[in-house]
């Protein structure tokens, strides 16, 4: 599947979307608010404008830009449910080459209004603390990236792919409302391997209606301390 929605501009995840790895603080730090806003004005963003995000993986890198805008301040945030092949699937054509470059924008990043939480705070939630990691990580069977295996004890393992129907969208509200139910009463907080699908697990929670707490260095800043525990199974 090649090309773009055309007048879409390419965001870089790695680049743009975070900051530079470090053990101390996981594989996809939150970005300085200064350098994340140089980045979103060289996307063309102003203020008040209503952004639509999409890629071509269920919204799994989209959602981190989703979550990334409203925490700088950004109220209209959109995903493409489905993102690029439910474009291809409802007629829309793409675009191949590079886009014209955007006239700058005027953004002002103003972070904060999303809530985040560092490892103490994860570590002392009073709440429902969800891991969106796949389930064998979350037990401990296999880490194919992180020095530790396992999650951080208390957790509920939750992995984001089931905030999915067949068909790449998101479930319905109702359905998703039930999922998170079921994993308990309180205040939810949401960690995954280096925070970037942790942010699908938020939105598929504001598809659901309950507002999420998103722990940004999640188990790649955890495990890489080793004074902090890790539990094994389900």
């Amino acid at each position: 599947m090649s090309g773009q929605i055309r007048g879409a501009f390419y965001v870089d995840l790695e680049t743009e979307l975070a900051a530079a790895p470090a053990p101390a603080r996981g594989r996809h730090p939150l970005p300085d608010p200064g350098t994340f806003e140089k980045c979103a004005r060289s996307w063309g963003l102003g203020a008040g404008e209503p952004v639509v995000v999409y890629d071509a993986t269920s919204g799994m890198a989209a959602a981190r830009a989703w979550w990334l805008l409203r925490w700088a301040g950004v109220d209209d945030v959109r995903i493409l449910d489905g993102g690029l092949p439910a474009w291809i699937t409802a007629g829309g054509d793409l675009a191949t080459g590079a886009e014209p470059d955007p006239v700058s924008g005027d953004l002002v990043v103003r972070s904060g209004a999303l809530p985040v939480i560092d490892a103490d705070g994860a570590a002392t939630w009073s709440g429902v603390l969800l891991d969106a990691r796949a389930g064998e990580r979350y037990r401990g069977e296999v880490e194919p990236v992180d020095p530790q295996a396992g999650h951080i004890p208390g957790a509920v393992s939750a992995p984001t792919t089931e905030n999915l129907d067949a068909t790449g969208r998101f479930r319905t509200p109702e359905d998703l409302r039930a999922r998170f139910d079921a994993f308990g009463a309180g205040p939810v907080a949401v960690y995954c391997g280096s925070g970037v699908t942790a942010c699908h697990q938020i939105a598929a929670l504001a598809v659901a209606g309950v507002p999420a707490t998103l722990y940004s260095g999640s188990w790649s800043q955890w495990s890489n301390n080793p004074k902090r525990p890790a539990a094994t199974g389900a």
